[in-house]
């Protein structure tokens, strides 16, 4: 067997030059592979394996919230708009945009986004779903037909999947109408529970009320009690305070911000998920990091979308957790998110190396250990460590890549963070599997000339 043999699949055991362990770069490490594509075993100071790993090896990192369609908008809402264009006015773009897509476009898309996530370092997205009806609002067929979409080109790409449905009910706060362009997303409950249990025979599944401003509070306390019933690990993600608009609305219908009113109503605790929480006072800041829920960070898409800035620093002096998400899907690297949640940071307080505290720590590290941890808490998946047990999610940085030449130990890590924009992720294994050799994915020529088709329709078409 050659070396390249065994990186298609065939060995179990992997003699690492370096490893990302509990915080720390470790030399000449052996990785065991089970069958079951976990880690059996981590060996230090090793000796022996089946095949070297030249490079360092890192945990996967897990996309805790993307809508793949919007992969392919990404551009179309450039252009400025009248004084005060804000996300409300991009919110009618995509409506537009949704107006087109047909199931075989969601698939390629969506196959053509978890390509570039995992040759970027992601390993599993958590897939926030709520494209679910035909343009007229109208079923498909299979009530599913979307979601067997999404599930399709998961597995074509070979990422890991969470998949969360979204219950999609009503237009704003207090019960209004929906508008025509959210026709594609309403269910009613029923319907909801009966996708949600369709698509957990199949693929790992969570439970996603859209917001506050989408559901109403019985149908909120429904949703969660159908969690439980999917099992009592069940992720459960939504939307919350991502908009000032969204907190004014909020506070006018029920006298409370959106995450006060979702803590006072809602058992939030670690299988939850809040997403952006951009907007939130310090009790809010402090209830969120105190439950144990994971806040779901976006940057790049807060960034394009002029959301805010989440108060990081306080949150991570309060012990809270986070995980990092593509969302819009401008920006498809984990790394662009971690670099640009340290540097908004920096432009906010006028300072460096802001979200570390402790004296010589790596920021780099500390940011990507907590964004795999997090993140894969967020997705109800065992992973976003190198350990017995952890789903064996490995990405493999090239040493030799311009942007980490010459580095070693925290350093590499340093340099992968805060210096280049070329990816230098060399393999990427899925539950012990590679998907990624040599920086080329296994099906990705096929996959994009699928996502070229579907472009140039779009566009004859938008």
């Amino acid at each position: 067997m050659t070396p390249l043999d065994a990186l298609i699949g065939g060995a179990t055991s992997y003699l690492a030059d370096a490893v990302l362990l509990g915080g720390e770069v470790v030399e000449r490490v052996r990785i065991d592979i089970a069958a079951d594509g976990t880690i059996a075993a981590v060996h230090r100071d090793a000796e022996t394996a089946g095949e070297r790993l030249p490079g360092l090896v890192v945990p996967g990192i897990a996309n805790l919230h993307s809508h793949a369609f919007q992969r392919a908008m990404a551009g179309l809402a450039e252009r400025a708009g009248p004084e005060g264009d804000n996300f409300w006015r991009w919110r009618e773009v995509m409506y537009r945009f949704l107006a087109v897509l047909s199931p075989e476009d969601v698939q390629a898309i969506a196959a053509q986004l978890y390509v570039e996530c995992l040759r970027n370092g992601y390993t599993s997205v958590a897939e926030f779903h709520y494209l679910h009806n035909q343009p007229d609002g109208t079923p498909y067929g299979d009530p599913a037909e979307l979601c067997w979409r999404i599930a399709a080109a998961a597995e074509a790409a070979g990422i890991g999947l969470t998949l969360l449905p979204v219950l999609y009910r009503q237009g704003g706060f207090g019960g209004a109408a929906p508008t025509p362009g959210q026709q594609r997303f309403l269910l009613d409950p029923d319907a909801y529970q009966t996708l949600c249990q369709t698509m957990a025979r199949h693929v790992k599944v969570g439970v996603a009320p859209h917001s506050l401003r989408a559901v109403a509070p019985d149908d909120l306390t429904r949703a969660v009690a159908f969690a439980d019933t999917l099992g009592p690990d069940t992720p459960i993600h939504i939307h919350v305070a991502e908009q000032t608009g969204e907190v004014a609305d909020c506070l006018a219908w029920s006298g409370a911000r959106p995450v006060q009113w979702l803590f006072d109503h809602a058992p939030v605790g670690p299988r939850w998920c809040l997403v952006h929480a951009t907007h939130i006072d310090d009790a809010e800041r402090a209830r969120l990091a105190a439950s144990g829920a994971v806040a779901g960070l976006c940057q790049t898409t807060e960034a394009n979308l002029g959301d805010g800035i989440f108060p990081l620093r306080s949150y991570l002096a309060d012990g809270g957790r986070f995980g990092i998400g593509s969302d819009s899907n401008v920006c498809s690297s984990p790394i662009e998110e971690l670099r640009w949640l340290e540097y908004v940071r920096r432009l906010e307080t006028r300072a460096r190396n802001v979200t570390e505290t402790r004296q010589g720590a790596s920021v780099a590290a500390g940011l990507l250990s907590r964004a795999a941890i997090g993140g894969a808490q967020a997705l109800g998946r065992d992973a976003g460590e190198i350990a017995p047990g952890r789903s064996a999610d490995l990405v493999v940085l090239d040493q030799d890549h311009p942007s980490l030449v010459g580095r070693h130990g925290m350093s590499l890590l340093d340099a992968w963070v805060f210096s280049g924009n070329a990816s230098p992720v060399r393999h990427v294994m899925v539950r012990g599997t590679w998907v990624v050799r040599f920086g080329a994915h296994l099906r990705g020529r096929e996959i994009e000339a699928r996502f070229a088709h579907t472009m140039r329709r779009l566009a004859d078409i938008l």
